[in-house]
């Protein structure tokens, strides 16, 4: 970005949302992982009055950006508002996949990037799902090879790794670019800057390989990167005048919510205890998500790639609903998508219930709350 563009123009970039083409922010596959809870984090009081379902289907993925999923699972945080409805969490690899399993009926509620929920939200015409809460804001990082590239400038000419083409951070990139007066064809990613499409289990591969120069990827992959011998030469949040931009929300399927309002409060009552926990007791929570992700992946991540990656990442019950609405603003810019209809996206009453009860502050959807 040249010295000379305003941070308005800068906020727009960072986390840009694509529709037809997209991953989710933080996708390392595409195949969804059953999964069951610990049987102690399973255990509920059930006391009191049951809920109205017998149980709840929660998806999330094995990344650090859904620390509110893998925290709250795997202290049993969530499942203890319950009150006797199970859990049963299903762990996805990729945006479409969780999008598809809302869609079937396989799924409830989900943690998704924002993305995938805007592409779920437009393709059903407002039909299928809204955003309930935030969870999750940065965690996304330009890391590059130093002997190659020494300043932003240096990018020019060199081969950049996003994720997957129209991902959230692919077209972060592509808009970065062209603020810098660059050209790149959206389409084949041939022009000043190539831009490699490689998914995040791979990059790690091909840039210790020099097949790439660098990479525009969220977390844990940028500090797997940097332990590699890769420099972070721009950290995403710094784009933004707040420093804070959605990367992960929380959605339910609309006949969910509309059958199981009491089980949706009672879930968003964990998320929320759960975030305040993860915030009072950073370290026992990094080990936490650690843990759960150890138990999706079969090893934990070495501390050296986890402890500057969870320094990175704010979880929040604040869904940054303005965010996601300029994300949307500047696809359309960049000639990615049409204009959509993002009026009822979300549906912040009961987040805003539990968190009034909560003694915490309510939360805004920007004008995007259903009328």
């Amino acid at each position: 970005m040249s010295p000379a563009r305003p941070l308005t123009a800068l906020r727009a970039i960072a986390v840009t949302a694509t529709l037809p083409l997209l991953l989710t922010a933080c996708g390392y596959g595409s195949e969804a992982k059953k999964d069951e809870p610990k049987a102690d984090a399973a255990a509920s009081a059930d006391t009191g009055k049951k809920l109205s379902a017998p149980e709840v289907r929660i998806g999330y993925f094995p990344n650090l950006t859904h620390a509110t999923a893998l925290v709250g699972l795997q202290e049993g945080l969530i499942e203890k508002e319950l009150n006797g409805t199970k859990i049963k969490p299903q762990s996805f690899n990729a945006g479409p996949s969780e999008i598809e399993a809302l869609n079937g009926g396989s799924l409830d509620i989900g943690f998704i990037g924002p993305s995938p929920s805007i592409n779920g939200y437009v393709k059903s015409k407002g039909t299928n799902l809204r955003i309930i809460s935030g969870s999750a804001s940065g965690g996304v990082k330009l890391v590059v090879n130093p002997d190659k590239i020494k300043t932003l400038d240096d990018l020019k000419g060199k081969k950049i790794a996003t994720p997957q083409k129209g991902n959230t951070q692919d077209v972060a990139f592509l808009n970065w670019i062209s603020e810098k007066g660059w050209k790149v064809d959206p389409e084949s990613g041939k022009g000043d800057v190539s831009v490699v499409r490689t998914d995040n289990k791979v990059t790690p591969d091909a840039f210790k390989q020099g097949s790439i120069d660098g990479a525009w990827v969220p977390e844990p992959t940028a500090s797997k990167l940097v332990s590699d011998g890769g420099t972070v030469l721009l950290d995403e949040t710094d784009l933004w005048p707040d420093k804070k931009f959605v990367i992960t929300n929380i959605i339910v399927s609309q006949k969910f919510l509309k059958e199981h309002p009491d089980v949706v409060e009672a879930v968003l009552k964990g998320t929320v205890k759960t975030n305040e926990w993860i915030n009072a007791n950073p370290d026992k929570a990094k080990e936490s998500a650690n843990a759960r992700l150890a138990a999706e992946g079969g090893k934990p991540l070495e501390a050296k790639v986890i402890d500057p990656a969870w320094k990175s990442i704010l979880v929040t019950d604040d869904p940054l609903a303005s965010t996601l609405k300029t994300e949307s603003e500047w696809a359309v810019k960049a000639k990615l998508i049409e204009q959509p209809e993002l009026t009822g996206i979300y549906d912040l009453t009961l987040l805003n219930k539990v968190l009034k009860a909560a003694g915490k502050p309510e939360v805004t959807d920007a004008g995007l709350g259903a009328k």
